[in-house]
């Protein structure tokens, strides 16, 4: 039978990750489809070669992996860009996740922890939607000191992201993530008896 599934997803920034290891304390299946977004364009992998076909040689090592940094500088400066390669990676993502649920036998509560879950349309998957937000500059910070990257590079990425409503109004629940872990928990705590049951 396969388990129940949560969505958890929000702004690059926002703490997802820290949500993710409550859940995985709790007992729940984890499924990280940043994880799944690297394994599905390993090299030889079918949405890699789609990829290669689409951006060009040049989005790849000398070793034939993914040059996940030139990649970015393409895809995020350029929206059409950013659409020709969500087109390609979320399938293989979604098809990735629908084969590990299968695998989860005699698992209660399975998390997607997935950045873009709306936009990819795997929350059709899910039972109940949990969203992460943050203060717009605690993002940025956090986003800098994550990646290693440049004040520019992180503001970028956060443009390609959509705004608090758009989670909220898409969520069963939002959880701000502004204080300490303490008061994250004490959040998900208040939401523990949904996500356990049908609503």
């Amino acid at each position: 039978m396969r388990p129940r599934v949560i969505g958890l997803t929000g702004q690059t920034g926002a703490g997802k990750s820290t949500v993710s290891d409550i859940f995985r304390r709790w007992g729940a299946a984890v499924i990280d489809c940043d994880a799944v977004a690297r394994r599905v364009v390993e090299p030889g992998s079918p949405a890699l070669r789609r990829e290669q076909e689409a951006f060009g040689p040049e989005i790849l090592r000398p070793d034939g992996s993914l040059d996940r940094a030139k990649t970015a500088e393409i895809v995020f400066s350029d929206p059409e860009q950013l659409k020709k390669w969500c087109d390609i990676l979320y399938p293989a993502i979604t098809e990735y996740i629908v084969e590990e649920l299968e695998r989860l036998e005699n698992i209660p509560l399975a998390v997607l922890d997935a950045p873009t879950l709306f936009e990819s349309g795997a929350d059709a998957l899910c039972d109940f939607i949990v969203s992460v937000t943050a203060p717009r500059d605690e993002r940025l910070r956090r986003i800098m000191a994550r990646d290693g990257i440049s004040r520019e590079a992180a503001l970028r990425r956060m443009s390609a992201q959509r705004e608090d409503d758009y989670y909220a109004s898409r969520s069963g629940a939002v959880i701000v993530n502004s204080g300490g872990r303490e008061e994250l928990e004490r959040q998900l705590q208040a939401i523990r008896p949904k996500l356990w049951r049908e609503e």
